[in-house]
């Protein structure tokens, strides 16, 4: 069974700096895509970041380019996102998403493409 759990959520001011991190479970981590998506509220799911299996390849949302870093420890399973000058509109849940595809060499951005999610961490950005 598959699991992907969040941590490193919380309430930062902004300009400040979180780090997310993402432990899974259950298969070989090395060998699957992965992303990072958020929700608001009353918005939808959105894509933030995604890293190929091998982390040859990143995509960033426009919204966090040159601000959030996605990357991967293959050794030890685990997904990260360091987030640079948060601003109050990155506040969100913030999901950890797993690809169904071994070894895919695309990234997607959709949530319909992703087939394990973790519960999400909330991440606030207010002074």
């Amino acid at each position: 069974q598959v699991q992907l759990v969040e941590s490193g959520g919380g309430l930062v001011q902004p300009g400040g700096s979180l780090r997310l991190s993402c432990a899974s479970s259950g298969r070989i981590f090395s060998n699957y895509g992965m992303a990072w998506f958020r929700q608001a509220p009353g918005k939808e799911r959105e894509i933030v970041s995604a890293i190929k299996f091998n982390g040859g390849t990143t995509y960033y949302a426009d919204a966090v380019k040159g601000r959030f870093t996605i990357s991967r420890d293959n050794a030890k399973n685990t997904l990260y996102l360091q987030m640079d000058s948060l601003q109050p509109a990155d506040t969100a849940v913030y999901y950890c998403a797993g690809d169904r595809r071994l070894q895919s060499p695309l990234i997607f951005t959709l949530t319909s493409e992703y087939q394990y999610w973790g519960q999400g961490t909330q991440v606030t950005v207010s002074s």
